[in-house]
């Protein structure tokens, strides 16, 4: 394999925020991913077929599926400590009732585009009682499965992605440095008129002589452009070029989905006091939860798997770091969903979907020349 620096490039080649000399706030793990937390994973199907004029079931496809695995599959049926919030609600995250009430989940995550959603779900329930039937022998699945739309590239409502797709993305999850941009679920999506799709980043945070990890993974899908901040700057305003071009009117639909991930141990109310922190994070890049939006986090914890897994007649028994101490976790939050967010914008290329509309990348020549 090649010695290229993941923190500079995608595994592809594509540019990753900090090939510009973007300055950073904190310290980043070794692959700047959700996978830095160990045993976590990411897979992707990425369908992308047809030009031309929208045929609902032919295409144009720009669409996919994204799998985040909590644990190695082996372990998938053991639950993690979780929290998930909703700062606008105009979008779906499965399985948030049960987290709400019990404080964890179990089994993969998947993200996809907004009419497949039910389709990741139970495809994930296929996969688990193929890979770990002992999961299911005598139990239910709630998985988390999670969308944001896709419609104004791809052909949404002609349902291309498949139980066979959601295997794939499964199937074929890894650690270490994982693909950006328009790839997986992200593939069709756009923030702040530009192409975006899936994003990721890490931090590293230490704590009483301890090295944790806290990674963030994003499908981002939000965002006016006017509205468009880069560290600080509020950068839209000078970007009116290059612009989206509509073959057909472009409502605004957008949503971003983020998951947390970290091996500290944490309680599940403290899980969801980290998720809770993902909108500062996204309104450091200029999102601000319009009507739209779809703007629903999922935090979780490898750590405490014994007593996740609340074995009946044993007292459980869990660490965790105390609520005073939280705050640099915080700063993880929200500077892993910046860059995450960021990540996704620079890991792309132009994009052309169903009926000729057209969405640009943001421009690589204007980052190098403002920030390099």
């Amino acid at each position: 394999m090649s010695n290229h620096d993941p923190h500079l490039h995608t595994p592809s080649r594509k540019p990753r925020l900090r090939a510009f000399g973007v300055a950073l706030d904190g310290t980043a793990g070794r692959f700047n991913a959700i996978t830095d937390v160990p045993g976590v994973s990411v897979g992707y199907t990425t369908l992308i077929s047809g030009d031309g004029p929208l045929q609902v079931g032919n295409g144009p496809v720009r669409t996919g599926v994204t799998a985040i695995l909590p644990r190695p599959t082996a372990d998938l049926a053991t639950p993690v400590f979780a929290g998930v919030f909703s700062q606008n609600g105009n979008g779906e995250l499965t399985g948030t009732h049960i987290i709400e009430e019990t404080g964890a989940f179990n089994f993969p995550v998947t993200i996809t585009n907004t009419h497949s959603c039910g389709v990741t779900r139970d495809g994930t329930l296929r996969w688990m009682h193929k890979v770990l039937p002992a999961a299911l022998d005598s139990g239910w699945g709630l998985p988390v499965a999670a969308e944001t739309y896709d419609g104004f590239l791809n052909d949404i409502n002609g349902h291309h992605v498949g139980f066979d797709h959601v295997a794939a993305a499964l199937d074929g999850a890894t650690g270490g440095a994982i693909e950006e941009g328009s790839v997986g679920g992200g593939t069709g999506m756009i923030s702040f008129g530009f192409k975006a799709g899936s994003g990721t980043a890490s931090r590293i945070i230490e704590w009483q002589d301890r090295r944790y990890a806290l990674g963030v993974f994003v499908q981002a899908n939000f965002g006016k452009r006017h509205n468009f901040t880069l560290r600080g700057r509020r950068v839209g305003p000078e970007l009116t070029k290059p612009a989206i071009r509509e073959g057909t009117p472009r409502a605004e639909k957008g949503s971003i989905i983020a998951i947390v991930a970290t091996d500290a141990p944490f309680l599940p109310h403290q899980m969801k006091r980290l998720a809770r922190r993902v909108p500062l994070g996204i309104a450091m890049t200029g999102g601000y939860g319009y009507h739209s939006s779809g703007d629903i986090f999922l935090a979780f914890s490898t750590a405490n798997p014994e007593a996740a897994l609340g074995a009946s007649g044993n007292i459980g028994r869990a660490e965790f770091i105390p609520d005073v101490d939280i705050d640099p976790f915080f700063d993880a939050v929200v500077q892993g969903v910046e860059e995450a967010i960021l990540n996704a914008l620079v890991a792309n290329e132009d994009m052309t979907g169903r009926d000729g509309n057209f969405v640009p990348a943001l421009p690589k020549a204007w980052l190098k020349e403002t920030f390099g």
